[in-house]
């Protein structure tokens, strides 16, 4: 039986960055991933770049070294990433009051311009001037995120290594080593094993025992085909109720019915195809069918962006990790020789790329300082 140096566990944009980066230090990696075609979080991704949104010297660092690499990664991975630099414009709701809703964004990295309710309608003809009362003007940068994760795979392959579709269901171990996993039909051995399952990560842990604070939420949105209008710019609320919902879940929440929130936004890839609105809910299984969820969806993002309300479409849901620890949980697993997380990302589009190369590093003994700090950080989940 071959023997990995490492076994990744998921081919989203975490493994699949991770997976690519372990390969160019030339480790034997295998890649496991349980759906092709791909159902997951990065499938159905914005994919935005939030290189602006740092707070301390760390993510404004990364953020900045996200940046870079996605301006440069579709030349690296030899395919195209649809990389490109396009506004962010976040919208203040109607009733708000726009320099009070600009001062809460002063601690970002970069300031962002706040627009007239004309200057707005300006930048993105489609806005509906009687829903808002201004809004943020910010750079921001945007992938195809499955493209991008499908470059990323493409790359790792040719590096030689494997990637198999196969569902796992089980970590092995020896005493307190990870020796592998198993899946439906398979056993595979590895030196080392990563989870990057997402919002899976935590129940596959909890098999073995592990506990880790590694959060999910269910997610909806709404997905079309190629459409006949243009999206001049990445359109979000001004006051993001996602990010609000999972820093006040707390233990106790997970006994207690939390509220279901709608982020009333959307984006439009090269193709023409949109992605639009996001409903997140904490609990044991969304509180929304995706019929009602698609009705909410269309209505609060049609008062925004009116010409989207009756465009065809399908409403999709998906699980997002996230943690309340910090940016990421990256590093090894406490008591489990051998055994790894890379998940619960912040931006993770601009950080678990910049993340998986460092993390890489490491493994051949680069001393790096963030992901020590991280593996501190996981420590305390």
């Amino acid at each position: 039986m071959t023997t990995y140096d490492w076994i990744v566990i998921g081919a989203g944009i975490t493994g699949a960055s991770l997976a690519y980066e372990l390969s160019q230090q030339n480790f034997k990696v295998l890649l496991l991933e349980k759906d092709s075609p791909p159902d997951n979080a990065t499938f159905y991704s914005y994919g935005g770049l939030a290189y602006w949104s740092g707070t301390d010297e760390l993510t404004r660092s990364l953020g900045q070294q996200g940046i870079e690499l996605h301006r440069h990664l579709s030349k690296e991975l030899d395919a195209d990433t649809e990389f490109r630099e396009l506004d962010l414009v976040l919208t203040i709701d109607r009733q708000d009051d726009p320099e009070t809703i600009a001062q809460n964004y002063d601690r970002f990295a970069v300031t962002p311009e706040l627009l007239s309710v004309q200057d707005a309608c300006i930048l993105e003809p489609l806005l509906n001037p009687n829903a808002i009362s201004g809004a943020l003007k910010l750079p921001h940068g945007h992938i195809q995120a499955q493209k991008t994760t499908d470059a990323y795979v493409q790359a790792f392959v040719r590096n030689g290594g494997e990637i198999v579709y196969e569902q796992v269901v089980e970590l092995l171990y020896e005493g307190e080593r990870a020796t592998g996993i198993t899946t439906e039909i398979n056993t595979y051995s590895g030196a080392n094993t990563v989870v990057c399952a997402g919002g899976l990560s935590r129940s596959l842990l909890q098999k073995s025992g592990v506990t880790i604070n590694n959060d999910f939420t269910y997610a909806q949105l709404i997905t079309t085909p190629p459409a006949d209008l243009e999206l001049s710019t990445v359109i979000m609320p001004a006051v993001q109720q996602r990010f609000m919902l999972e820093a006040q879940h707390t233990v106790d929440s997970e006994i207690q019915p939390e509220p279901v929130i709608l982020d009333p936004g959307a984006v439009q890839f090269m193709d023409g195809s949109l992605c639009m609105g996001q409903i997140s809910s904490i609990g044991d299984s969304p509180e929304y069918d995706l019929a009602t969820a698609e009705a909410k969806i269309r209505d609060r993002v049609g008062s925004v962006l009116p010409l989207l309300e009756d465009i065809p479409g399908t409403c999709h849901s998906c699980m997002v990790a996230f943690n309340r620890q910090g940016i990421a949980l990256v590093g090894k697993i406490a008591n489990a020789t051998g055994l790894y997380l890379f998940s619960g990302f912040t931006s993770t589009l601009v950080y678990a790329p910049v993340l998986a190369r460092r993390f890489a590093q490491a493994q051949q003994g680069t001393s790096d300082p963030v992901i020590e700090k991280l593996q501190l950080i996981l420590n305390r989940a």
